[in-house]
């Protein structure tokens, strides 16, 4: 069977089911981070690794230190979906021989001003030769508290959905410049419980439904309330994908505390109540549009 046929999530699931994990692993496969440590640890360690490929994640014409800022982005942002802190990085690069070294130059410009306004470290990595598009892959490591660590699988039934920023407009070269939202992460883990989160990558439609079924629940979507980036449809805002804003579940009873609060503490970042997770139903609103899938 072609992985076409199977799509992404399948194709995840198949190759995860029986991955070997010691004991010290607290959430293996399938979250936005690996967890590692145990039940009485103060910190847990957080495990991510991203790539973005030419002609896939990126143009062959983008200017590289904007690929740079964008590969290393991507992973700090799956760190802020588990509340965490980004530290350590390690850079693959494949490249063709013809490659010329003020492009790779420019990558790690990008990388390295990633580096700096998230108070990650680079500290090694590697570097290959490519026989076609030029390939850069981030293995990042971080770490969070073990009481404040999110997952995708703790939201409960009457659970208020919200989501930050604006959606869309990725293909308008927007997946290019987002913000990971590490400090809007951090401050909602050390001010609520905030019950289920990840980043919205794939776009609202994928990212939406994956967080429900992790947490067992269906979902309701308002798409009237989805925020969208200025000139993008309601497809293009469900479906677009690599918006990197926060996707994530609280309890009813502290919406209007958290509502007023974000608005002192991020005047200039939007945040919107999109729906709710409910138990699970056959009669949830299934939407035509999709978000991406890399094997679709």
């Amino acid at each position: 069977m072609k992985l076409s046929a199977l799509g992404e999530d399948a194709v995840v699931a198949a190759l995860t089911r029986a991955l070997p994990c010691g004991r010290d692993v607290s959430i293996g496969a399938g979250d936005d981070c690996a967890v590692v440590g145990g039940p009485r640890d103060q910190w847990w360690r957080l495990l991510k690794t991203d790539a973005v490929i030419e002609g896939v994640h990126f143009l062959p014409d983008e200017k590289p230190a904007r690929v740079g800022w964008k590969a290393l982005c991507r992973a700090i942002s799956d760190i802020a979906a588990m509340g965490g802190i980004p530290e350590h990085a390690l850079i693959t690069l494949a490249v063709r021989p013809e490659t010329k070294l003020a492009w790779v130059r420019g990558l790690y410009a990008g990388l390295r001003k990633a580096a700096r306004r998230f108070g990650v470290s680079i500290v090694g990595g590697e570097t290959s030769r490519s026989p076609g598009p030029a390939f850069i892959s981030v293995a990042l490591a971080g770490r969070v508290e073990r009481t404040r660590c999110v997952t995708r699988s703790g939201g409960r039934a009457c659970d208020a959905v919200y989501v930050t920023g604006r959606l869309g407009g990725s293909l308008a070269r927007k997946h290019l410049d987002f913000t990971p939202r590490i400090a809007e992460a951090r401050w909602l883990v050390e001010h609520f419980k905030v019950r289920a989160m990840m980043d919205v990558s794939d776009g609202l439609a994928s990212d939406l439904p994956r967080l429900a079924r992790a947490s067992k629940c269906s979902y309701t979507l308002d798409p009237k309330l989805v925020p969208r980036s200025r000139g993008c449809t309601i497809e293009q805002a469900l479906g677009d994908g690599e918006d990197f804003e926060l996707l994530f579940a609280i309890a009813p009873r502290d919406c209007a505390k958290l509502e007023a609060v974000w608005r002192k503490k991020f005047p200039k970042l939007p945040l919107t109540r999109i729906g709710a997770l409910i138990r699970n139903s056959s009669s949830v609103i299934r939407h035509s549009i999709h978000g991406h899938d890399h094997f679709a």
